[in-house]
């Protein structure tokens, strides 16, 4: 399934019977057309990013509220359990952190099984996007490997918490699925969906924040 769908992916990549690319951009809300093919960190807005995750639902929608658990939330959330696994965490890797899914504001969230079915094509896409909006911000293209596994478990707690809280899964499947979680870097946390314009806001000032705290400490 994953040889069919890159093949079928990779078909989609020019233009029938012709040999040239297809168009691969998106016209966003700022006038900004980004190429999803070669994203150009020029093109590369916070204000379309924040607007776009705030858009995409976590876990295909299927979470309890009245308003869908947004990638922008679950972003917010991340960076915050980065900050308790690295206390001192150079700011740079907790904006990196906060765009850890940034690509997603372009090419959604799939979940686990599908972006397995589909395999390099896909992790392809979403790697240049990333290297793109890192640069876009300051951070290196590829983050260093101990950083990137520390996001990684601070993504893995997030999924445990939102599982449990909205997501329907019990403690011991969410245990088994993503690893029980250390008590300390949950405690006080709790998932709770917002309006878009209001986690849009929030994922806005969160950057601000961060981009100003690089700014001082390249200065330092």
């Amino acid at each position: 399934m994953g040889r069919a769908m890159g093949r079928a992916m990779g078909r989609a990549m020019t233009t029938k019977g012709r040999g040239r690319p297809a168009r691969a951009w998106q016209r966003m809300l700022s006038g900004r057309r980004l190429d999803l093919l070669d994203p150009s960190p020029l093109d590369i807005e916070i204000e379309d990013i924040a607007h776009g995750l705030a858009f995409v639902a976590r876990w295909n929608g299927q979470t309890a509220g009245d308003w869908p658990y947004s990638v922008a939330e679950h972003s917010l959330l991340v960076e915050a359990i980065f900050r308790r696994i690295v206390p001192r965490a150079p700011v740079r890797w907790c904006m990196a952190a906060l765009l850890h899914d940034a690509p997603e504001y372009v090419i959604g969230d799939m979940i686990s099984p599908v972006k397995g079915a589909i395999g390099a094509p896909y992790a392809e896409l979403e790697a240049r996007l990333g290297a793109a909006i890192h640069l876009r911000f300051g951070l290196p293209p590829e983050l260093p490997t101990a950083v990137r596994r520390q996001i990684k478990r601070a993504d893995r707690v997030s999924a445990w918490l939102e599982a449990v809280g909205i997501a329907g899964f019990s403690e011991m499947e969410a245990n088994r699925i993503f690893g029980a979680p250390d008590p300390r870097l949950i405690e006080g946390l709790a998932i709770t969906p917002r309006p878009p314009r209001e986690v849009r806001d929030a994922f806005l000032a969160r950057h601000r924040s961060l981009l100003a705290a690089m700014e001082r400490e390249g200065e330092g």
